[in-house]
């Protein structure tokens, strides 16, 4: 039986899905709301982790979809010309730092336990802040804190500006130039790219399933549940072995929790730190400062609405894509 097509049927739901989506983003900063008690941590024992980097191969495949794709060659050059191009598209196998296409790597830290020198493996990734200033702050809607816990970055919707990479304490969101919405808006004004980080694998965890860094883990390195019984298993196991805890408090919490058998201060004084590799300092609450809260209320709004109009372009273009062809509708 042939499917007639619907015209009416069509936008009908395509306006009832528009509606879904302008109402599905808060309308205030994570900041300012109560959290929901559903939020998932991350505990790594880090005087487990031997830095075999199986996490790492093992993030790499199972987010490969998600990954940029090649950008548009030659990449538009920006306006003013200051704003630099980022592209990884060339050094996709650099797994030493954070790139577009690497979201989680392991430092290394030569440092003395017991007196005696020896290594310490600190994997990294996305903190996934309980307050993110990426998503607070994002002007146009497109990074955004989950019930999970779990900070986002829609790559339909980024426009690559880094703003979210700005307000990061740890500076972990990475560019990829000459892809993304941006090509499509304005090539040398819009944002120059997409900034992609780690999502902690909300693709399997949607199917209660765990991430994958998590799954293959040989020495059981890391641990994920609820984040009240996460913080106690790091209090329990940082006594245990009279240990110290990141995590917890830093940038009014984290959803990823460490625990060592090093200070972080003497941690942070061995890490190699830079562009893609993030510092173990102390973080005060970014969104607790006057001036980051007042910008996030002013922006909600705005970021709302580019959010609710970038998804329901999304959903419109979906729609039109499944539409059956002239020939199948007219039969």
């Amino acid at each position: 039986m042939s499917k007639k097509f619907n015209r009416r049927s069509f936008l009908k739901g395509a306006l009832a899905a528009v509606a879904a989506t302008a109402a599905a983003r808060a309308p205030l900063p994570q900041a300012v709301q109560a959290s929901s008690g559903k939020e998932l941590a991350t505990l790594l024992d880090l005087s487990k982790c031997i830095g075999c980097e199986t996490c790492v191969e093992a993030c790499r495949e199972v987010n490969q979809k998600y990954q940029p794709p090649d950008p548009v060659q030659p990449i538009p050059q920006m306006f003013p010309s200051r704003v630099p191009v980022e592209d990884w598209s060339g050094k996709k196998e650099v797994i030493n730092r954070l790139t577009p296409y690497n979201w989680l790597f392991v430092q290394t830290a030569k440092v003395k336990v017991n007196g005696e020198e020896t290594e310490i493996y600190i994997p990294r990734r996305c903190m996934h802040c309980q307050n993110p200033p990426c998503a607070d702050l994002c002007p146009w809607g497109a990074a955004r804190k989950l019930e999970n816990g779990l900070t986002t970055i829609d790559p339909d919707l980024c426009l690559g500006g880094a703003k979210c990479r700005q307000v990061c304490p740890w500076k972990i969101p990475q560019r990829q130039s000459g892809v993304g919405l941006y090509l499509k808006i304005a090539p040398a004004y819009g944002g120059n790219g997409v900034m992609y980080k780690c999502h902690r694998c909300y693709q399997r965890l949607e199917k209660g399933e765990i991430p994958a860094c998590i799954e293959v883990c040989p020495e059981n390195v890391q641990t994920i549940g609820p984040r009240d019984q996460i913080v106690a298993q790091a209090h329990a196991r940082a006594e245990e072995i009279n240990g110290y805890i990141y995590g917890e408090h830093e940038n009014g919490g984290t959803n990823t929790i460490y625990v060592s058998p090093v200070p972080f201060e003497e941690l942070n004084r061995a890490v190699e730190k830079g562009p893609g590799r993030p510092h173990l300092g102390p973080v005060a609450d970014s969104m607790a400062q006057a001036e980051n809260l007042t910008a996030a209320l002013l922006l909600a709004p705005v970021a709302g609405a580019a959010a609710a109009f970038g998804r329901a372009r999304k959903i419109l273009k979906g729609l039109a894509e499944s539409r059956p062809k002239k020939e199948d509708a007219d039969e």
